[in-house]
């Protein structure tokens, strides 16, 4: 017998229109898009709500934040990346990349830990049936980080890796550019005394100069089969981008200046934009607005980075503020992404296509998820 569930009275979110309708899911995927209610006794009334693609999140960090709560207060792995899992669905993200980092620079030395649990975990716990949301790897390669070699080795090859993007966490480079601003917040984050930090701020600028190159190089050639995609990080310049784009990169995440993120809208690199930038209202760490690079048609998708529940109010003020409309909105947050890390299969109100939904309401004027599901079952 067909499994068959039927939504309706929604306000269907698809390519290009917002349309009335109902939708209708048979065995995982989305069968039929109709305009108008159905009067099946089975159908299930969305009151009017609208309903989009599931999220896809192609860079969060929350998992980290899960494992390390407070400074010094790491959770257990496996239950962090439950609590992970449960946060991302109730927000309306169906399909998570993990980003996790490979390499320390030597202020954040659990991140080792963490990775090797995260990806002991995705192993484990991938195919039971208790993660409610698909994941997948992102792999974020510190390139100054003379352990980010030996972490890479054992994952390059690892099936669920989806995307891999180069970073650059020195100071004085990208996000970390303003030297006495990156003084004081490592002054904040360790206690350190300033002679310290900045004793550790000269020896990682002449690590920098002896590894960045030659682990890039490393780093590319050992995924070059893969044919993944890359992703640079925190570019600051046009020549950067110019430089990433002639060696195959051709996704610019978190582009720190409005230079770097116009040079990848003309190369025809795709720029990923923080979803936390647009819901704050700008940068955390004073980089360029991503509601400005939405403007200036320099933003192709977002990330939540920090904060799985970014993605659709993100969406939703993207639309709101910057002049683009609610369905353009929303496929920064599914359909782009989606194609960016090579999985066609969702993202959009297609039939054929995975039945990966979100329902979303309104309170106080911000988008409320009320209901998610993954290939047609209800998870959140």
């Amino acid at each position: 017998m067909t499994a068959e569930t039927i939504l309706t009275n929604a306000l269907l979110v698809l390519p290009g229109e917002v349309l009335h309708g109902t939708l209708v899911i048979r065995d995982g995927r989305i069968a039929e898009v109709q305009p108008g209610r159905s009067h099946a006794a089975a159908a299930r009334d969305m009151e009017g709500d609208h309903l989009i693609p599931g999220v896809v999140d192609v860079h969060t960090d929350n998992l980290e934040r899960q494992v390390q709560p407070r400074q010094n207060a790491r959770w257990p792995s496996r239950s962090a990346m439950i609590a992970h899992d449960a946060q991302c669905a109730a927000a309306g993200v169906t399909t998570v990349l993990d980003a996790l980092c490979l390499g320390d620079l030597g202020f954040d030395q659990g991140r080792g830990q963490t990775f090797l649990d995260g990806v002991a975990d995705l192993d484990a716990l991938a195919d039971t049936g208790l993660l409610r949301s698909e994941h997948f790897l992102h792999l974020r390669c510190e390139l100054p980080a003379p352990d980010m070699k030996p972490a890479m080795e054992p994952v390059a090859d690892h099936p669920r890796v989806r995307m891999v993007s180069l970073m650059d966490h020195s100071p004085g480079v990208g996000q970390y550019r303003d030297i006495p601003r990156y003084v004081a917040m490592r002054r904040k984050q360790t206690q350190m005394t300033v002679e310290e930090v900045e004793a550790r701020i000269a020896f990682l600028l002449d690590q920098r100069a002896r590894l960045r190159e030659p682990q890039r190089a490393w780093l590319l050639d050992r995924i070059r089969h893969r044919d993944l995609p890359i992703a640079s990080h925190d570019d600051e310049t046009a020549e950067e981008v110019r430089r990433n784009l002639a060696d195959g990169i051709r996704i610019s995440e978190f582009p720190v200046t409005m230079v770097a993120a116009e040079a990848a809208r003309d190369a025809g690199v795709e720029v990923i934009a923080g979803a936390p930038n647009i819901v704050r209202g700008g940068s955390h760490s004073g980089n360029v607005s991503a509601a400005e690079l939405v403007r200036a048609g320099a933003a192709d998708a977002f990330a939540s980075d920090y904060v799985p529940a970014s993605m659709i109010e993100a969406a939703w003020r993207t639309a709101a503020e910057t002049g683009i409309s609610l369905p353009a909105a929303v496929a920064m947050i599914t359909e782009r992404p989606a194609r960016m890390c090579g999985l066609e299969d969702r993202g959009r109100l297609s039939p054929g296509l995975r039945a990966d939904l979100a329902q979303v309401g309104a309170a106080h004027g911000i988008p409320v998820v009320r209901r998610v599901w993954r290939e047609g079952r209800r998870v959140a």
